[in-house]
């Protein structure tokens, strides 16, 4: 039996981005805010020290961000009709551990989605007729970019993001992304400057006609305070960033940009290494309680609470949610249930080039220091008889060429020995990549469960992830793949290498963190899980924040919306529940 405690106002499940801004934000509406994280409490001073944090050794093969799968993994499998293993490493994505979540090791690429992205459904269809999604389960949002775009700014603002406008008001601004919505503001921090890579690209995108702009990034291009009064460094292009802390305070984080204020805060209380159970419920099912979790002792907890806010990584909101009896499980077959419905991934394109005359200096970069062109992303070109929907984000991101892993060679190189090693000195610093991060278009077998084999430490059912890429996506692929291609070849490499994405989706090799889906948003609750404030259906004191509300994936990295749902949500709450606390769906 779980030791019952004092009830607080708010509990918020996750302390990554999505839960560290909400526990900010009610916190300074004065409710006593409690979080609860199942990894251990992370700082910059002491976790991602100057001295210790360039081990590529640490970070990216033994993974030490990431959530340990023997705590807690998935089992996998591409349709129905298999039996689901469990993933004993990560390979595909990685999961984030400890306060500050995935965004402690993320590149800091921090895209705003596209107007129509928020309606896409409606919009395909208008477009292209309702036979250019047959197929898929695509979803308006039940939200629209007006209602986005102040939430959008408050993360930029808080994040320090880097970047050009190329929309301000409705204005087309020379230098910006000119596929953009319109943003009210510029940018906080100027764009970070450009390495060789990217500036080559640009200037070969530009000369055949595109519009490239700087990647809009999360690595500070100056020294900037945030709206919580919290101070970030300029990044210093030390070339390890994706899968690392960041030692400058340069990469924005939770842990960088809003918990050293939270923390400050009397009325808000962290709990690591506690692991939630279960969302718990009255007897009419319609109110959440609180939740129980169990200590790093091993002892169960219940802790009540008037608000319940989940805010983990994708797949442990739908865990969670399936776990506590949330909703109806989505069912492939009757096309019934929404938890675990639509879930979506990213498709990853990119060409690989060599050089004789050039030199990169690839070890100089970082996660979101680069260029990139829109022309061939989402519906910004016309789709009218190309057999696919959707689109990618073509740029050159150089992230930092750290030993053991960047060692780029040709295709047929030996895999050891002096040939290798030949190739490897010829080659280290005259590659680079251009990279074309595309859509995933949800589809009625691609969903998440629980796992009726494989159950975790504490005796619950594993998730199970069914997902296989369509040949929807296949076919963007090699259409974005073939255009990325052209700018290759532009570029006069010696030789280049085209690899667009190919089925069937495996655990073998990283491809993105980007998992999206499974309790998402939408303004029918026949369909849809949480409503346009990310307030759950017939459950209103209880939100659920993160990508797990996105209906489909488009080509865009995830954070940037992430942050602005989160705000979202506490501005609802704030604005709104507070004063008339109940279903939101009116306002």
């Amino acid at each position: 039996m779980a030791k019952k405690l004092p009830a607080t106002n708010v509990v918020v499940v996750g302390l990554g981005w999505a839960g560290s801004i909400i526990a900010k934000e009610l916190a300074d509406e004065g409710l006593s805010v409690m979080g609860f994280e199942r990894g251990a409490w992370r700082d910059t001073a002491s976790d991602f020290n100057i001295a210790s944090v360039t081990d590529e050794l640490r970070y990216v093969i033994r993974q030490e961000l990431m959530l340990r799968t023997r705590q807690n993994t998935c089992t996998m499998r591409n349709k129905p009709s298999e039996t689901a293993l469990p993933m004993r490493t990560w390979g595909s994505f990685h999961p984030g551990n400890g306060t500050g979540g995935a965004g402690n090791h993320w590149a800091g690429i921090t895209f705003r989605f596209q107007p129509e992205e928020f309606h896409l459904k409606s919009h395909l269809t208008e477009r292209y007729g309702k036979e250019s999604i047959e197929g898929l389960t695509l979803q308006d949002w039940g939200t629209t970019w007006e209602e986005m775009e102040p939430h959008y700014d408050a993360f930029d603002r808080v994040a320090g993001i880097s970047g050009k406008a190329g929309n301000i008001n409705g204005t087309l601004i020379e230098g910006g992304n000119p596929f953009e919505g319109a943003r009210s503001k510029e940018y906080p921090n100027p764009p970070t400057k450009q390495t060789y890579a990217p500036t080559l690209f640009a200037e070969a995108a530009r000369n055949m006609g595109y519009k490239p702009f700087p990647v809009p990034s999360a690595l500070a291009s100056q020294g900037y305070t945030n709206q919580y009064g919290v101070t970030m460094g300029p990044c210093t292009f030390c070339g390890f960033c994706t899968n690392y802390g960041c030692a400058n305070y340069s990469k924005a984080s939770a842990i960088v940009n809003v918990l050293p204020a939270l923390v400050r805060m009397p009325n808000f209380t962290a709990k690591t290494h506690c692991e939630v159970l279960e969302v718990t419920k009255d007897s009419t099912g319609k109110r959440a309680t609180g939740i129980i979790y169990v200590d790093a002792n091993g002892e169960k907890w219940e802790q009540p609470a008037d608000i319940v806010v989940v805010a983990a990584f994708t797949f442990e909101n739908v865990r969670l949610m399936l776990l506590s009896g949330i909703g109806q499980p989505y069912d492939p077959l009757s096309n019934t249930g929404t938890t675990g419905r639509n879930y979506a991934y990213q498709t990853a394109n990119s060409v690989r080039m060599f050089f004789d005359d050039k030199n990169f200096n690839p070890f100089i970069g970082g996660g979101a220091i680069g260029m990139g062109i829109d022309e061939f992303n989402n519906d910004n070109f016309d789709h009218s008889g190309l057999g696919f929907v959707g689109g990618g984000s073509t740029r050159v991101t150089p992230i930092g060429a750290a030993p053991i892993n960047s060692r780029p060679v040709p295709p047929g190189t030996p895999k050891w020995g002096a040939e290798w090693k030949k190739a490897t000195v010829q080659y280290y610093a005259n590659s680079m990549s251009i990279g074309c991060e595309a859509s995933n278009y949800s589809a009625r077998g691609n969903y998440l469960s629980l796992d009726p084999n494989y159950t975790d430490p504490h005796g619950r059912p594993l998730l199970r992830i069914t997902f296989d890429f369509t040949d929807n996506d296949l076919r963007m692929a090699q259409y974005v793949t073939d255009k990325t291609a052209e700018i290759a070849k532009a570029m006069n490499p010696k030789m280049m290498f085209a690899s667009p994405r190919k089925g069937p989706w495996s655990n073998t090799s990283y491809q993105s963190s980007h998992v999206v889906g499974g309790f998402i948003m939408g303004a029918d609750p026949a369909t849809s899980s949480v409503n346009k404030h990310l307030q759950v259906w017939d459950v209103p004191n209880l939100f659920v924040v993160g990508a797990s509300a996105f209906p489909q994936n488009p080509g865009y990295n995830p954070t940037g919306t992430v942050g602005a749902l989160a705000f979202k949500a506490a501005h609802a709450i704030r604005t709104y529940y507070l004063k008339r606390p109940g279903e939101m769906i009116s306002v």
